[in-house]
């Protein structure tokens, strides 16, 4: 439990600098990063990639998180447009 809510915090700040250029703050970094090891583990299940061992999660989090980062403001501009 402690290495999956170190893994979030990382993954998050990872993608809050790949998508902002900033983290989102401690709380949010670490809701996107492992919400994003959920996402990111069952897209890339689906295309057959499986990864292993520390940087293998971070990095499949950090790819889930982004690709979070990335739906919600397509749709937040969507429905803004209306």
């Amino acid at each position: 439990m402690i290495v999956a809510c170190i893994v979030g915090i990382i993954a998050g700040f990872f993608a809050g600098k790949i998508m902002n250029g900033s983290g989102y703050g401690l709380l949010m970094d670490l809701v996107l990063g492992l919400f994003g090891g959920l996402f990111g583990s069952v897209v890339l299940g689906l295309i057959g990639i499986n990864a292993s061992g520390l940087i293998g999660s971070i990095l499949v989090a950090t790819f889930g998180a982004v690709l979070l980062v990335w739906i919600a403001r397509k749709l937040r501009l969507t429905r803004g447009s209306m």
